[in-house]
Protein backbone atom coordinates (compact mmCIF):
# COMPACT_ATOMS: atom_id res chain seq x y z
CA UNK A 1 0.00 0.00 0.00
CA UNK A 2 1.46 3.73 -1.15
CA UNK A 3 -0.34 5.36 1.93
CA UNK A 4 0.39 5.00 5.32
CA UNK A 5 -1.83 6.14 8.00
CA UNK A 6 0.13 8.06 11.38
CA UNK A 7 -1.55 8.14 14.41
CA UNK A 8 0.34 10.60 17.27
CA UNK A 9 -0.49 9.77 20.65
CA UNK A 10 0.66 13.50 21.58
CA UNK A 11 -2.26 15.36 19.91
CA UNK A 12 -5.70 15.66 20.28
CA UNK A 13 -7.96 12.32 18.54
CA UNK A 14 -9.44 12.52 15.57
CA UNK A 15 -13.00 13.98 16.01
CA UNK A 16 -14.25 12.43 12.71
CA UNK A 17 -13.82 9.77 9.85
CA UNK A 18 -9.84 10.52 9.72
CA UNK A 19 -6.25 9.90 10.78
CA UNK A 20 -3.87 12.67 11.88
CA UNK A 21 -1.74 12.34 8.74
CA UNK A 22 -1.05 10.10 6.02
CA UNK A 23 2.33 9.14 4.74
CA UNK A 24 2.72 9.02 0.76
CA UNK A 25 5.26 9.80 -1.29
CA UNK A 26 8.38 10.79 0.60
CA UNK A 27 5.62 13.41 2.10
CA UNK A 28 3.34 13.50 5.11
CA UNK A 29 0.11 15.07 4.61
CA UNK A 30 -1.49 15.87 7.90
CA UNK A 31 -5.28 16.62 8.37
CA UNK A 32 -6.38 20.00 9.34
CA UNK A 33 -5.81 20.55 13.28
CA UNK A 34 -7.64 22.82 15.32
CA UNK A 35 -6.75 24.34 18.63
CA UNK A 36 -7.52 21.28 20.94
CA UNK A 37 -5.76 20.17 24.19
CA UNK A 38 -4.47 16.78 23.45
CA UNK A 39 -5.47 15.41 26.53
CA UNK A 40 -8.73 17.06 27.54
CA UNK A 41 -10.37 17.29 24.06
CA UNK A 42 -11.19 20.73 25.02
CA UNK A 43 -10.33 23.78 23.16
CA UNK A 44 -8.26 26.01 24.17
CA UNK A 45 -6.76 29.47 23.50
CA UNK A 46 -9.30 32.77 23.85
CA UNK A 47 -7.53 34.87 21.26
CA UNK A 48 -6.85 33.97 17.25
CA UNK A 49 -3.27 34.24 17.71
CA UNK A 50 -3.24 31.40 21.23
CA UNK A 51 -5.35 29.22 18.64
CA UNK A 52 -2.63 29.39 16.15
CA UNK A 53 0.04 28.55 19.03
CA UNK A 54 -1.89 25.13 19.54
CA UNK A 55 -3.13 24.42 15.57
CA UNK A 56 1.26 24.23 14.98
CA UNK A 57 1.96 22.69 18.42
CA UNK A 58 -0.67 19.90 17.25
CA UNK A 59 0.59 19.70 13.75
CA UNK A 60 4.09 19.95 15.26
CA UNK A 61 2.80 16.03 17.32
CA UNK A 62 1.36 14.98 14.04
CA UNK A 63 5.00 15.34 12.70
CA UNK A 64 7.11 13.65 15.33
CA UNK A 65 5.13 10.81 15.80
CA UNK A 66 5.99 10.17 11.38
CA UNK A 67 9.29 10.58 12.17
CA UNK A 68 10.00 14.28 10.76
CA UNK A 69 9.28 17.71 12.28
CA UNK A 70 7.32 20.90 11.36
CA UNK A 71 10.60 22.65 10.57
CA UNK A 72 10.33 20.20 6.91
CA UNK A 73 6.73 21.72 6.40
CA UNK A 74 6.95 22.13 2.55
CA UNK A 75 2.91 23.73 2.85
CA UNK A 76 1.12 25.31 5.49
CA UNK A 77 -2.51 26.57 5.33
CA UNK A 78 -4.20 28.24 7.83
CA UNK A 79 -8.05 28.95 7.78
CA UNK A 80 -9.54 31.73 10.16
CA UNK A 81 -12.92 33.16 10.82
CA UNK A 82 -10.50 36.46 11.83
CA UNK A 83 -8.69 38.00 9.06
CA UNK A 84 -8.76 41.13 11.08
CA UNK A 85 -6.71 38.95 13.64
CA UNK A 86 -4.39 37.80 10.76
CA UNK A 87 -0.71 39.83 11.92
CA UNK A 88 -0.99 38.24 15.14
CA UNK A 89 -1.67 34.93 13.48
CA UNK A 90 1.21 35.58 11.62
CA UNK A 91 3.57 36.50 14.19
CA UNK A 92 2.82 33.50 16.00
CA UNK A 93 3.24 31.48 12.88
CA UNK A 94 6.66 33.23 12.07
CA UNK A 95 8.35 31.90 15.41
CA UNK A 96 7.52 28.41 14.68
CA UNK A 97 9.41 28.82 11.13
CA UNK A 98 12.45 31.42 12.08
CA UNK A 99 14.73 29.86 9.86
CA UNK A 100 13.26 28.62 6.84
CA UNK A 101 9.15 29.25 6.17
CA UNK A 102 7.33 26.92 3.82
CA UNK A 103 4.86 27.98 1.14
CA UNK A 104 1.53 29.28 2.63
CA UNK A 105 -1.90 29.20 1.65
CA UNK A 106 -4.18 31.88 4.29
CA UNK A 107 -8.34 31.37 3.94
CA UNK A 108 -10.87 33.08 5.61
CA UNK A 109 -13.72 31.32 6.42
CA UNK A 110 -17.32 31.82 7.61
CA UNK A 111 -16.54 28.87 10.51
CA UNK A 112 -14.59 25.81 11.93
CA UNK A 113 -15.03 22.97 13.79
CA UNK A 114 -15.80 22.90 17.76
CA UNK A 115 -16.40 27.03 16.93
CA UNK A 116 -12.61 27.26 16.79
CA UNK A 117 -11.55 30.65 14.92
CA UNK A 118 -7.58 29.16 13.52
CA UNK A 119 -7.20 25.44 11.90
CA UNK A 120 -4.01 24.67 10.49
CA UNK A 121 -3.20 21.66 7.85
CA UNK A 122 0.35 20.99 6.33
CA UNK A 123 2.69 19.47 3.82
CA UNK A 124 5.57 18.36 5.37
CA UNK A 125 8.66 16.65 3.81
CA UNK A 126 10.80 13.53 5.82
CA UNK A 127 14.81 14.82 6.31
CA UNK A 128 16.75 13.08 3.59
Amino acid sequence: DNREPVTASGAPAAIGPYVHAIRAGGLLFCSGQIPLDARTGDLVGTTPADQAGRCLENLAAVCAAAGTSLGNAVRVTIYTTDMSAFASINEVYGSFFESSPPARVAIGVSALPRGAQVEMDAVVAFPD
